[in-house]
């Protein structure tokens, strides 16, 4: 193969698409899988809100099909500012908001308009391709290695020593992977951090930005709250950069309508470089989704049946996982709080089965799949630690007959070890 760039040569592919071809290989194969694995939602089981269907149909109907503006349409744009009020005590206007096709291009060029080389870039193990956008963009990683015991959420305190000459801090709640969220006063604790740092900082130097991925914060349960920067400190309104969208709040992940929002000099960059990438929303479902956000019964009514389904699969499995766990199988698993992810501690490494020894977590990894038919991420797909026991289970794809099918196959898995 002939030589390539030095950032192609180096580049770490993706733990969770070589799981995903392994999954597909075996159950085009007739295997039966249980497969949590994607971040997805199966249209089958969830597919997005009927009105926002025959709104994007509708659009196509009338012909939105030519280039939109860099920064997404303007109707799409005052529509966010609306739902962010409405439903997030959020004050944006239109011109605050920049419009792209999800979450992924916006995080790209977050990082392109805020770092540089050998930048410093704060954030937390297990988290979704930070490690990967830092890579791209030959940063400096600083990972905090977050704890159960903090729900792997980080904390201030974990943040403080390497906030002197940082250049963006990357958040995420309630977070992918771990369903969990930062509480109110852990959250105020960093923003505080933030803007003592910015303070601090002369006039010629670069300021210390937040990336805030809220793209799950519809999605809480119980009382959970989801709390925001600008809410909570409102000096940090200069310095935050949101992530945001309809991809999870709608089970619309492949109409890719995400925005960001934060300081209008910030995104103007960032709509530039959208400008050459040309990762902008498809017209029409810029169009649809401008018309669908500002009716409030009918996203009320979305939440009210989506949440309720989605928190019953989270609650059922959970609960089955912790009644493994009181039986005395070295399982565990973290309540659900927020988004279609449950955290899961198979702690199996060790272990013996008919074939050998369960030398490492890849290898547990691999006797979940291979005798349990139960595929799960483990954490150090998301930068955790190779012996990471922690577990993503996605909730997205499940139907809630194959629950407790799933929960008896696991079961007579981890009664064949020794």
């Amino acid at each position: 193969m002939e030589k390539l760039s030095r950032l192609a040569e180096n580049m770490i592919g993706s733990e969770i698409v070589r799981l995903g071809n392994e999954i597909n290989e075996r159950k085009r194969k007739g295997e039966k899988i249980f497969n949590f694995t994607i971040g997805d939602f199966d249209p089958a089981v969830f597919p997005i809100p009927k009105p926002l269907e025959e709104l994007i149909i509708e659009s196509y109907k009338n012909h939105y099909t030519n280039y939109p503006p860099a920064d997404g349409i303007i109707e799409l744009r005052e529509a966010v500012s609306i739902f962010l009020k409405e439903w997030g005590q959020l004050d944006y206007a239109a011109s605050e908001v920049l419009i792209a096709s999800g979450g992924r291009p916006l995080i790209y060029t977050v990082f392109k308009t805020v770092v540089d080389e050998g930048d410093k870039v704060i954030y937390a193990a297990p988290s979704w391709n930070n490690n990967h956008y830092t890579n791209l963009h030959k940063g400096r990683h600083c990972v905090i290695e977050a704890t159960p015991e903090n729900n792997f959420m980080p904390t201030a305190e974990d943040i403080a020593p390497h906030i002197k000459d940082a250049a963006l801090v990357c958040l995420c709640t309630p977070q992918n992977p771990t369903g969990t969220t930062l509480t109110k006063e852990s959250l105020s604790e960093i923003c505080r951090l933030i803007v003592e740092e910015n303070k601090r900082r002369g006039a010629d130097e670069k300021k210390l930005y937040l990336m805030f991925d809220q793209m799950y914060w519809t999605l809480t349960y119980g009382d959970i709250k989801h709390y925001n920067p600008v809410t909570l400190y409102p000096e940090m309104r200069a310095y935050t950069i949101f992530i945001d969208g309809i991809s999870k709040a709608f089970a619309a992940t492949g109409v890719r309508v995400g925005w960001a929002f934060g300081p209008v000099a910030v995104l103007a960059k960032m709509k530039a470089f959208l400008s050459h990438i040309g990762a902008w929303a498809p017209m029409a479902e810029q169009h649809a989704t401008a018309k669908y956000l500002p009716q409030k019964n009918l996203v009320q009514q979305h939440f009210s049946s989506f949440k309720a389904q989605l928190e019953l699969r989270l609650r059922k499995i959970y609960e089955g996982l912790i009644t493994l766990k009181n039986e005395g199988f070295n399982v565990d698993v973290i309540a659900p709080q927020a988004a279609i992810y449950l955290t899961v501690k198979f702690d199996l490494a060790g272990r013996k089965t008919t074939e050998g020894v369960l030398k490492t977590q890849a290898d547990v990894t691999e006797y979940l799949l291979g005798k349990a038919k139960l595929a799960v991420v483990p954490f150090y797909a998301f930068g955790a630690a190779a012996d990471s026991p922690w577990y993503r289970l996605s909730i997205g794809t499940c139907k809630i007959e194959d629950i407790e099918p799933f929960l008896a196959e696991l079961k007579q898995a981890l009664l064949r070890l020794e």
